[in-house]
């Protein structure tokens, strides 16, 4: 109850934060321009949308006040810009380039820089981004789902480990054949990591001490590293609104891997990613039916433990990229609770459009969507390292039991309800709350943060 009535005072904030920040752009009547809505031209309804567009800049400067159960209260300022040059494309932006700068309370920060646009480069679009995430308290749950246990007589500097991660992100994607596309990129990882450093819990033995103990993580990899990632893939996008889609469908099939030429420790490694994401329209313009089904591997080579929870995807909607578990995969099950050599996903939603209403110049609706999550580790990472600890009769039960369940592993599933404040159809204020079916996976979540799940 009280993290529900946190979530509530910082929505209020948030939406109060962005009325007194409002874009700063030109508006003109479709009527006036002599030229149709998007709504209009998709076929679609005609809505209050149909009646105007956006032209030149839109500048909208908040405060990040936001609040997830991962990673505590978020303060800090975002600013996003937009460029919609005559409005023609709108509510598509031609330009896009946010920052961000914040800290978390429960010892985690972003600064960040992202650029989106299909016009700088003629038939292309890109995608770049920079980000410093450090994290003196990064959720370690150990290995494969089930089998590494969750113990609630722990406190959370047992399950939790020191991590900096620095990232320079860059991708293209062009058209290949109507909504058929190719897409490639490179980026830049540097992962320092290490026993936590919190002054409390100073002395206490960890999970990553006792994974580092035993084998489970190695030494040579145990202090992070830095590597070099390089992918390509196809792209089917039909979505008719990337930001707030309503109907069509995204599936991109990825191959990234990362050569071992930095760190020369032997840890290059191949993986695959494919994503699936499809919008139905149940009611047009008031009810849309959404679904992703996800799945990512290694196919070769020898990752090292810091990338196992790395999400692979063209188009962060969260800067953090830390799955399964928390706000961007699993919601309302521990963040990184399940991490292995393989995992899949899947996440369900109904995305009902409450009301709509204009303020201060702006169009805004309201949507609540209540939603399904399930996760699984398809393919074990260092299965055989923890079967051997938890057969070796010199190592203490009580520890032996700490590193391995015995049990299987099953689906993670979670269910919840969301709430979104959507502006001008790019801005989306989002609360949401989810609660495990499994107590292994912890109690329940909460976030409040900005944009769909996807």
């Amino acid at each position: 109850m009280r993290e529900t009535t946190a979530a509530g005072r910082l929505l209020g904030k948030l939406l109060c934060a962005t009325i007194l920040f409002l874009p700063v752009s030109g508006t003109v009547r479709a009527a006036d321009s002599g030229m149709p809505s998007p709504a209009v031209r998709s076929g679609a309804a005609p809505s209050r949308d149909s009646l105007y567009r956006k032209t030149g800049f839109s500048f909208t400067p908040i405060p990040a006040l936001s609040y997830s159960s991962d990673l505590g209260f978020q303060l800090g300022a975002i600013l996003d810009a937009y460029w919609f040059g005559d409005g023609s494309s709108y509510p598509k932006y031609m330009h896009k380039f946010t920052a961000e700068a914040c800290y978390f309370t429960k010892g985690s920060g972003i600064y960040y820089l992202f650029y989106d646009s299909e016009y700088l480069l003629h038939g292309l679009r890109l995608t770049a981004s920079a980000s410093y995430l450090p994290n003196t308290m990064m959720a370690f749950y150990g290995f494969n789902g089930y089998s590494a246990p969750y113990l609630r007589s722990k406190n959370a500097g047992f399950y939790a480990v020191d991590r900096n991660l620095f990232r320079i992100m860059g991708d293209l994607q062009g058209r290949i054949a109507g909504p058929l596309g190719w897409a490639a990129g490179a980026a830049f990882f540097h992962y320092d990591t290490g026993r936590i450093r919190v002054e409390r819990y100073a002395g206490e033995t960890t999970l990553y001490d006792l994974y580092r103990r035993y084998g489970l993580i190695r030494e040579d990899e145990s202090g992070g590293g830095s590597h070099i990632e390089l992918r390509a893939g196809l792209v089917y996008d039909t979505r008719d609104h990337e930001p707030d889609p309503s109907c069509g469908l995204y599936a991109d099939l990825l191959l990234y891997g990362a050569p071992d030429i930095i760190d020369r420790r032997g840890y290059g490694y191949m993986k695959a990613a494919v994503s699936f994401r499809h919008y139905v329209p149940v009611i047009r313009g008031r009810l849309v039916f959404a679904y992703r089904l996800c799945w990512q591997g290694t196919v070769a080579g020898n990752p090292p433990f810091y990338v196992q929870q790395n999400y692979a995807t063209l188009f962060l909607k969260q800067i953090n990229s830390d799955i399964l578990g928390g706000a961007i995969s699993l919601r309302g099950i521990l963040y990184n609770r399940v991490v292995g050599d393989g995992m899949a996903w899947a996440n369900a939603e109904l995305r009902l459009r409450l009301f709509d209403f204009r303020l201060f110049g702006q169009e805004w609706y309201l949507t609540a969507n209540p939603f399904f999550d399930m996760g699984i580790v398809t393919a074990p990472y260092r299965m055989e390292a923890m079967r051997a600890v938890a057969a070796d009769p010199t190592i203490a039960e009580d520890l032996r039991r700490t590193i391995y369940s015995g049990e299987e592993e099953r689906p993670h599933m979670s269910a919840g309800l969301g709430i979104k404040i959507v502006m001008n159809r790019n801005l989306v204020l989002s609360v949401e709350y989810g609660i495990p079916f499994d107590r292994r996976d912890g109690t329940n979540g909460l976030y409040l943060n900005m944009n769909y799940l996807f």
